[in-house]
């Protein structure tokens, strides 16, 4: 077993993660006027957007920016939610500066770096978040804290009893049993992950754990958009895939029917299936409880190939390389 970092125990730490996240948060009201979202952020920072737009059912809009430049549609009734967990993300940082220009309400999100440093001087809202885990795994931290900071600010409903639940529902050794499981069908497998829009969150954190936990390719796609296109691409495979569908009783009836086809046809053309059920007593739970047996997949299958599960060397030597050049 190669664990160095104690990956194990951060994952099993994630319900009280949820909790600590949710206290975060509870001080920090926006008092303007908002008609729209943005979260600004990279990789595992942008997650928390991804999640917040799958769980919330709400009219306002919610956009995601992954890169150096805010859309022209942010305007001073944007409210503009930065997340690095490093504080030194560029493509955040300069998001940030931007904002500042427009003059859009904003809260920063972040465990130090640069983006505290002018949070601080700035006097921007910020959440500062504990240090010394892998920014995919901090996820509960981030999502919880500005869940909290909506709903101080009258955007949407009181969470606390969802939350409780959800804590509630994740606490157990049921996930990482499961977990075990999945993982047998996946030992030198390439995952494809399909699920409905309603769960893409679900979906690309899968990707994200398979990519930097186990350090594996791993690809998504949804319903019924694949059904469109890269159904056709198991005509022929040059590559040993594994299909991952993820299926809620919630899903409209016509893409439980396209799984179900889905499913017989990449089977046909000699391409394992695993399906992955959504489950839980709330939207919150349902989502999360997915994510969370996605960690624990990637986690046991880089255990699977002797690999280390937290670090990501080949990102930190990108940025190394990124820092030669002044931009």
């Amino acid at each position: 077993m190669i664990d160095k970092s104690n990956m194990h125990k951060v994952l099993e730490d994630f319900p009280g993660q949820i909790q600590a996240g949710y206290k975060l948060g509870e001080n920090i009201e926006i008092q303007e006027s908002v008609e729209s979202i943005v979260i600004a952020g990279m990789g595992g920072s942008a997650l928390p957007g991804e999640i917040l737009k799958t769980y919330l059912d709400i009219e306002m809009p919610i956009y995601i920016v992954r890169n150096y430049n805010l859309p022209k549609y942010i305007n001073q009734k944007t409210l503009l939610i930065v997340i690095s967990y490093s504080g030194n993300t560029e493509e955040t940082i300069n998001c940030y500066r931007q904002g500042l220009r427009i003059g859009c309400p904003m809260l920063v999100i972040a465990s130090g770096g640069k983006l505290k440093q002018l949070a601080e001087k700035q006097g921007a809202d910020f959440i500062n978040i504990p240090r010394g885990i892998q920014p995919r795994c901090a996820y509960g931290y981030q999502f919880f804290s500005m869940l909290r900071v909506l709903e101080n600010s009258g955007l949407i409903e009181k969470q606390a009893g969802y939350i409780e639940k959800t804590i509630k529902m994740l606490s157990g050794d049921i996930y990482q049993d499961y977990a075990k499981k999945v993982v047998e069908k996946l030992e030198k497998k390439i995952p494809i992950i399909y699920c409905s829009e309603k769960n893409l969150a679900v979906a690309y954190k899968w990707k994200i754990s398979f990519n930097e936990n186990a350090k594996i390719h791993a690809f998504y796609n949804i319903f019924p958009e694949l059904n469109h296109n890269e159904l056709v691409g198991y005509t022929h495979l040059f590559a040993d895939y594994t299909a991952i569908i993820i299926m809620d009783d919630d899903d409209h009836p016509r893409i439980k029917k396209r799984m179900q086809i889905t499913k017989k046809i990449i089977k046909e053309n000699d391409c394992n299936v695993v399906e992955v059920s959504v489950k839980g007593a709330s939207r919150m739970a349902k989502i999360f409880s997915a994510i969370y047996i996605g960690d624990w997949v990637s986690y046991f299958l880089a255990l699977k190939y002797e690999t280390d599960p937290a670090p990501v060397e080949v990102i930190e030597r990108f940025k190394k390389e990124m820092g030669k050049y002044i931009g």
